[in-house]
């Protein structure tokens, strides 16, 4: 996403952060196939892990879950319905999921080698979409 805001030309206006729902890699890199993965793709995958906290709903107009799992959790964390509402699943916002059953973005950690190329197919599907929908009128 920062890469499309980027090429768009709104990193003034558009701010991307990333945090998990589990304190497990607080701290830690990038899973070095994810950004091999990036590399390939003349993407920069990079920082250091953190988890979720409540203010994030403070600074944030949207909360994405890359599946259903993290979606219930940040809805758990969210203090207010308002804050509940920010909570989206990514893959909303890719046209061509419109109407699935399944908005989950498949979890490559365990799968087979090419499986982080995948995702960032399936998760950029959804930031076109995402980008698409924040430069909308109205």
């Amino acid at each position: 996403m920062r890469a499309r805001v980027r090429e768009a030309g709104l990193d003034d206006e558009i701010v991307v952060d990333s945090a998990g729902t589990g304190d497990w890699h607080v701290g830690g890199p990038p899973d070095s196939r994810s950004v091999a993965a990036g590399a390939r793709r003349g993407l920069q995958v990079g920082g250091a892990a953190r988890q979720v906290g409540a203010g994030d709903f403070e600074d944030f107009d949207l909360v994405l879950a890359a599946d259903s799992h993290n979606a219930r959790a940040l809805r758990r964390l969210a203090r207010t319905e308002a804050d509940r509402a920010k909570v989206r699943l990514l893959r909303e916002f890719d046209p061509a999921s419109v109407g699935a059953q399944d908005l989950d973005v498949p979890d490559p950690y365990y799968g087979a080698g090419d499986g982080f190329d995948r995702v960032i197919d399936v998760i950029d599907a959804a930031c076109v979409g995402l980008l698409a929908e924040l430069r909308a009128p109205g």
